[in-house]
């Protein structure tokens, strides 16, 4: 999990070293006195927690795109900051700015079950659920089975989770945050989502959020021109060991 770190320059990065790209910023932006974030990023449920968040408590940031169709996440610079090659979690940006994350024991604990119920199950079994179905080289219908229904239990919990409550930890909060990106893409995963009404419900009410739209639509280039067949890219994506 990467963390959150001064660069030379004192811009607070997320990440490590990649390529910088220019990015169209938000009047609000512009006009902020705070010097811009640098957010080492890559357009996946992931990296959407992180632009949500930012566009939520109003912070400047600039997009410095990780291909991670290329293996930029496993350069030296990035591990040296990212250990596991991956983006942050939203609990400094929580913590730093007083937003989304209670500052109480009680309600932090409340938050924190389903910030990582979201990352030990809803992220992990989509993302499993998502390669069966549509990247492994062979159909494996034990596979796309088994985790298909893994997804149907885990949308059930949150479900009956919502079923009292509008948002995961009675407030909206990082939890929900670091769950819209994955329950967005549920039906590209292989999900009905007619069975789940409170799932849907609290679905529709984060995607109408500004902040929300905004930070889903934050865009790389490159990210489009990835071709998912190319045996180099699979093997960055799918084929990696230890190092």
């Amino acid at each position: 999990m990467a963390r959150i770190t001064k660069t030379p320059s004192q811009k607070q990065a997320l990440g490590g070293k990649a390529r910088r790209a220019s990015k169209s910023v938000e009047p609000a932006r512009r006009a902020s006195k705070n010097k811009p974030i640098d957010l080492y990023y890559w357009p996946t449920p992931n990296g959407w927690k992180v632009t949500i968040m930012l566009e939520e408590c109003s912070l400047p940031y600039t997009v410095i795109p990780v291909d991670i169709s290329k293996g930029d996440q496993f350069k030296p610079q990035f591990l040296a900051i990212s250990p596991n090659n991956r983006m942050p979690i939203l609990q400094y940006l929580g913590r730093k700015t007083g937003k989304f994350y209670p500052r109480d024991e009680r309600g932090r604990v409340e938050v924190e079950q389903w910030l990582f119920w979201q990352m030990a199950n809803l992220g992990p079994k989509a993302g499993e659920a998502n390669h069966f179905r549509h990247y492994a080289p062979e159909k494996l219908p034990y596979a796309i089975a088994r985790f298909s229904n893994e997804m149907n239990r885990v949308y059930g919990v949150m479900n009956t989770r919502l079923k009292d409550r509008e948002f995961l930890a009675g407030n909206y909060s990082i939890a929900d945050i670091a769950c819209v990106g994955w329950a967005s893409r549920a039906e590209r995963h292989g999900h009905d989502m007619s069975g789940f009404p409170n799932v849907r419900r609290w679905l529709e009410a984060l995607l109408g959020r500004p902040a929300v739209k905004r930070g889903l639509s934050v865009k790389v280039e490159a990210a489009f021109h990835v071709d998912m067949k190319d045996p180099k890219v699979r093997a960055v994506l799918f084929n990696q060991k230890a190092r």
